[in-house]
């Protein structure tokens, strides 16, 4: 899943972004409103993350016009402003959840999995085709109840291929939600990934498979 982290301190971005990579998420990180801003309006995020202080305002002048805009992207803050009319007045402008520093980046990851399980926001807390299921807040995929050895990239190349399983998506969709703004990606790096995955969907004995759609991109279906 792909998240926006609006962090104007450089150290502490990245200190998250890569502990959130770890479990699994793909960062975009803003150093500013109006980056976060320009970016918030070309991608489409799973989550957003935010500090309040940043060099051109506070950023819940940025969460109040995404909401005006009825965007619904669970918005997480997390800032050093933690007196209660804070918190207040960050939850009542649209925020879905606050979170102080100094804090633990695992009640972080956890957080982001909670907003991330909510009904209201269309993630079901499972989804799966045939006999493979996938848990999106734990990050695990089983079929037939046996866990399959997946690793975070391809546990969220399984989520993005289950959430649209019938339909093909596009190797550009595939890298938007793979892959940060920042990241290289080679020729066949989605071609190799998807060989993978593939193969141990296989091993897992899952009746269903991904079929390469020539010039297209991959298709999710039951075995045949």
């Amino acid at each position: 899943m792909r998240l926006l982290l609006l962090e104007d301190e450089d150290t502490l971005a990245g200190l998250v972004a890569a502990g959130l990579g770890q479990a699994g998420f793909s960062v975009d990180r803003a150093a500013s409103l109006a980056e976060a801003g320009d970016m918030a309006g070309l991608y489409d995020y799973d989550a957003m993350i935010f500090d309040r202080g940043l060099p051109d305002g506070d950023a819940l002048g940025l969460l109040r016009d995404l909401r005006r805009r009825k965007c619904a992207v669970p918005v997480l803050v997390l800032t050093a402003r933690d007196a209660v009319e804070d918190r207040i007045e960050g939850l009542n402008t649209g925020a879905d959840d606050y979170l102080a520093k100094p804090f633990a980046l695992s009640e972080l990851v956890a957080r982001l999995r909670a907003l991330l399980r909510r009904p209201a926001l269309s993630v079901s807390p499972l989804i799966g085709l045939g006999n493979l299921l996938f848990d999106p807040g734990e990050r695990v995929a089983s079929a037939d109840g046996r866990p399959l050895s997946l690793s975070p990239l391809e546990c969220n190349a399984l989520e993005i291929l289950l959430r649209r399983s019938g339909k093909v998506v596009r190797r550009a969709q595939l890298e938007h939600g793979l892959y940060d703004a920042d990241t290289i990606i080679g020729s066949n790096t989605i071609e190799v990934l998807m060989h993978r995955l593939r193969r141990k969907l296989e091993l897992a004995q899952c009746d269903c498979m991904i079929v390469t759609v020539r010039g297209l991109g991959y298709l999710l279906q039951p075995a045949s």
